[in-house]
């Protein structure tokens, strides 16, 4: 199996204890190419891009910067995927200019970095506002009437993502997030999109009360890749609590070597992300190594 890590390494991106003009300093100086050599010399050779540090590095996905990331993937013969922007992004959003302006935001980031060929692009289908309103104490027919909003505007998003970046559908996956599984499922099974299956957010609840065994089941057909990693089990009738996700393997209720030997069962050949930091990450691979070394290369 393949495991990889995010680059979103907020330690990294950030070091704590700068004072602010050397923040400035390090912003203004920040090496996308560099942090990813970085995450590729602690062993990982799957690295997914975050499209959101754009907001902080303006430079992310810039000519040179893309140049940088295609030699490197070369040089030391590297995967990648991109998981879209989020923060700020609503696609999902009945306000047409928000929705337009996330559209486009989303557009930029894929067209920025085909050079790179990535084997999928991550999108959140919807935003914080749909996560909102679904979490909302709301009458079930309400909830259920606007969340079909949500989705409807989410399709159309996504049309119009796939139409102007002529990437493929199944190169498109979009995530189990905080929205109704069923509302996400249908969507992808509508336009033939591919699924990144995030086994925190489903065990911490965010997707509904699904279990994760059945979600995986239904995902394997359009299962592109998965984030990895680890959460309590949201118990029935017990409301979501945050912050309990992204957790190392063994920290919470994620049964392993199930999870994994059914993937491998499935022949999934797609990545599996750790989006965790550096130390969590090898942590975890330890936790894999203990119980099925077999699955490590």
């Amino acid at each position: 199996m393949r495991f990889g890590i995010m680059a979103m390494q907020m330690d990294a991106l950030i070091p704590p204890g700068l004072s602010p003009d050397k923040v400035m300093a390090h912003l203004a100086g920040f090496d996308h190419a560099e942090l990813v050599r970085g995450l590729a010399s602690a062993g990982f050779s799957h690295i997914e891009l975050g499209g959101d540090l754009v907001l902080f590095f303006p430079q992310t996905f810039s000519p040179q910067a893309i140049e940088r990331l295609a030699a490197l993937k070369q040089e030391q013969r590297l995967t990648y995927t991109v998981h879209l922007p989020l923060w700020s992004v609503e696609p999902s959003t009945l306000l047409t200019p928000v929705r337009q302006g996330s559209v486009r935001a989303v557009i930029e980031c894929i067209q920025a970095t085909l050079p790179l060929r990535p084997e999928v692009y991550v999108l959140h289908a919807t935003g914080a506002l749909a996560a909102e309103f679904y979490r909302m104490r709301l009458p079930d027919t309400a909830r259920a009437l606007i969340l079909r909003q949500f989705q409807n505007r989410a399709r159309e998003s996504l049309q119009a993502i796939l139409a102007e970046t002529g990437i493929s559908n199944r190169q498109l996956a979009i995530e189990t997030i905080e929205f109704p599984f069923d509302l996400t499922m249908e969507l992808a099974e509508e336009l033939d999109l591919s699924i990144c299956l995030d086994t925190g957010h489903v065990l911490s609840g965010f997707s509904g009360p699904v279990e994760l065994d059945d979600v995986l089941e239904r995902c394997l057909p359009r299962l592109a890749q998965v984030h990895l990693h680890d959460s309590p089990r949201l118990a029935p009738g017990q409301p979501v609590v945050y912050g309990k996700d992204h957790q190392p393997l063994g920290a919470g209720d994620l049964d392993v070597g199930r999870f994994l030997d059914r993937l491998a069962a499935a022949n999934f050949s797609g990545p599996l992300i750790f989006e965790l930091r550096v130390e969590q990450a090898l942590a975890s691979l330890d936790v894999i190594r203990s119980i099925r070394p077999g699955f490590l290369i």
